[in-house]
C-alpha cells in the first residue's frame, strides 16, 4: 500500500496508518489535569482506528494556557491520568502523542462557548507573556515582554514538560509553534518587534523556536519522533509566509525534528483566508518538496478519497483530521471500507464490521 492505510515508521515508532487525530482543545480541565472526558474522548479515537492521536495543546507553564480550562503538563502530578490515557491508546493499537504549548499573548481567554474573550486579572485571569508588548486585540491587556530570564524559563519549561511526557508514556511529542501562540509570535514580524537577538531579522525571529527544539530533542529519547506544528503563513502581507516556513523547516530537520505539521494563520486579526477543502495541503507539499522533510497536511480534510490522494500523491506523509474526527470518532474504520481496504476492527465491535 502507498496510500492512507500504508504504515509509516518514524525513528523507532510505527503508525498503523497515515491518519492522525489533530490536536483539538477540549477546554475541560481543572488546574491542567486530564480527566474522564479526556480518557473517553481520546480513547474512542483509538478504538476508531487512527494511527496517531495527539492530545490538545498541553501548557508547559500555567500562564501558557489558552484558557484556565486547558490541559497542562507543567507539574508531575499531571502524569498519572495522562499515563492512563496512553496505556489505553497503546492497547488499541494507536500511538499516543502530546502537543506541548505556550499560548503567549493569546492566553487567559474564556472558553469558546463562554465568548472566548480575554479574562482580565481582576476577573481571575492573568497578564500574558509575549515577545513584544502588543495585544492580539486592541481592547485586551497589554502582554508583558519576555526578558532573557523569561525566555530561558520558557525553554526550560518545554524541556521539563518533555520529560513528563516520556514518563506518561507518550511516543510522539509535537511542539506547537502555530496559530499565533508564543513561538509563532516570535516567528512573525507582526507580533515580534524586538530589537535584541530574538527580534528583527529572520535569524533572530526563529531563534527561540530553534532553542526550544534543541531543548526538547535533548530531553526526548533518540528513538522517539519529534513533530513541530507551524503556521506556514500569517495570511497577511508583510507577515510570516511560506518561503520563511521552508527555510525554518530546513533548520529544524538537522536539530532532530522528524515532521512538520503544516497549519496556518492565527497571528493577526487582519488575516484573509480563502477556506476551501484541503486549502492548507499546498503548504505541506511545498515544505516536503523544498525542505526535504516529512510533513503533515491539515485543514478541511474530510473525505476518504481526498485524504488517500494526498498521501498517494506525495503531498504529505500523514493527514491530520480534526473536526471530522469530532463528527465521527470511527472515521478511519469507515474510510478503510470506503477505500476497499480491509483493516482490523476492535474485537468487541467485530459484528458490526460487515
Amino acid at each position: 500500500m502507498t496510500g492512507l492505510f500504508a504504515p509509516l515508521t518514524v525513528r523507532g515508532v510505527t503508525l498503523r496508518n497515515r491518519i492522525v487525530v489533530s490536536p483539538m482543545c477540549e477546554y475541560s480541565s481543572e488546574d491542567g489535569f486530564a480527566n474522564d472526558w479526556h480518557v473517553v474522548h481520546l480513547g474512542s479515537r483509538a478504538v476508531g482506528g487512527a494511527g496517531l492521536i495527539i492530545t490538545e495543546a498541553a501548557a508547559v507553564v500555567p500562564e501558557g494556557r489558552i484558557s484556565p480550562a486547558d490541559l497542562g503538563i507543567w507539574k508531575d502530578e499531571h502524569i498519572e491520568v495522562l499515563a492512563r490515557i496512553t496505556s489505553f491508546l497503546r492497547e488499541q493499537g494507536a500511538v499516543a502523542g502530546i502537543q506541548l504549548a505556550h499560548a503567549g499573548r493569546k492566553a487567559s481567554s474564556a472558553r469558546p462557548w463562554e465568548g472566548g474573550r480575554q479574562i482580565r486579572p481582576e476577573d481571575g485571569g492573568w497578564i500574558p507573556a509575549a515577545p513584544s508588548p502588543l495585544p492580539f486585540r486592541e481592547s485586551e491587556v497589554t502582554p508583558h515582554e519576555l526578558d532573557r530570564a523569561g525566555i530561558r524559563h520558557v525553554i526550560d519549561a518545554f524541556a521539563a514538560a518533555t520529560k513528563r511526557a516520556l514518563a506518561a508514556g507518550f511516543e510522539v511529542v509535537e511542539i506547537h509553534a502555530a496559530h499565533g501562540y508564543l513561538l509563532n509570535e516570535f516567528l512573525s514580524p507582526l507580533a515580534n518587534v524586538r530589537t535584541d537577538e530574538y527580534g528583527g531579522s529572520f535569524e533572530n525571529r526563529i531563534r527561540l523556536t530553534l532553542e526550544v527544539t534543541e531543548a526538547v530533542r535533548a530531553a526526548w529519547p533518540g528513538h522517539l519522533p519529534l513533530f513541530l506544528r507551524i503556521s506556514a503563513t500569517d495570511w497577511v502581507e508583510g507577515g510570516w509566509d511560506l518561503p520563511q516556513s521552508v527555510e525554518l523547516a530546513k533548520r529544524l530537520e538537522p536539530l532532530g525534528v522528524d515532521l512538520i505539521d503544516c497549519s496556518s494563520g492565527g497571528t493577526s486579526r487582519d488575516q484573509k483566508i480563502a477556506v476551501t477543502p484541503g486549502y492548507q495541503v499546498p503548504f505541506a507539499e511545498t515544505i516536503r518538496r523544498e525542505a526535504g522533510i516529512a510533513t503533515g497536511a491539515v485543514g478541511l480534510i474530510t473525505e476518504p478519497a481526498q485524504a488517500d490522494a494526498i498521501i498517494a500523491g506525495g503531498k504529505a506523509d500523514v493527514v491530520l483530521i480534526a473536526r471530522q474526527m469530532l463528527r465521527d470518532p470511527y472515521w478511519p474504520l469507515h474510510a478503510a471500507k470506503a477505500l476497499g481496504v480491509d483493516v482490523p476492527w476492535p474485537i468487541q465491535y467485530g459484528r458490526a464490521k460487515d
